[in-house]
């Protein structure tokens, strides 16, 4: 292991239990708790040993109606965070004392918008929960449950 991911070890060693590929079923809800949007994914999780990039990550969504998305984005070491700077959002990850992996984004696209995940992995670390909650302004209007098992 290389310096910089010895380095993200050091600080965030849960980020380790979520390398892999992850299939899963997203579920996007109103703050009613209406549905508003669900979709399959395919998330692919890579702690790559370089100087600047210590993490990689590619989603590819499926919609029932044949639509699909696919993009990635990289995080490096900033600050004792995870930090991502994309054309969409930048921010922050950490890792609690109990291994939860906590997300601070703000939307680069979407004044005004920030939104926050929770990762929490499940005792075999298999199975996986992310939970995010969208803000504007400072008042949550959505929310998105994503429920993931690792294939590889």
């Amino acid at each position: 292991m290389g310096p910089a991911l010895t380095q993200l070890y050091a600080l965030m060693p849960a980020m380790f239990d979520h390398e892999g590929t992850w299939v899963g079923h997203y579920r996007h809800l109103s703050e009613s708790g209406e549905l508003l949007d669900e979709h399959d994914s395919r998330v692919e999780c890579a702690l790559p040993d370089e100087t600047d990039v210590v993490f990689r990550q590619t989603n590819h969504f499926t919609w029932v109606d044949g639509r699909t998305l696919n993009y990635g984005f990289e995080g490096s070491l900033l600050n004792n965070q995870l930090w991502f700077d994309t054309p969409t959002f930048s921010g922050g990850a950490w890792q609690t004392e109990a291994g939860i992996i906590m997300l601070s984004l703000d939307r680069k696209d979407l004044p005004d918008q920030k939104f926050v995940e929770v990762i929490v992995m499940g005792a075999n670390t298999n199975h996986r929960v992310r939970t995010w909650y969208y803000f504007e302004n400072g008042i949550c209007y959505k929310r998105t449950l994503c429920t993931e098992q690792r294939v590889t």
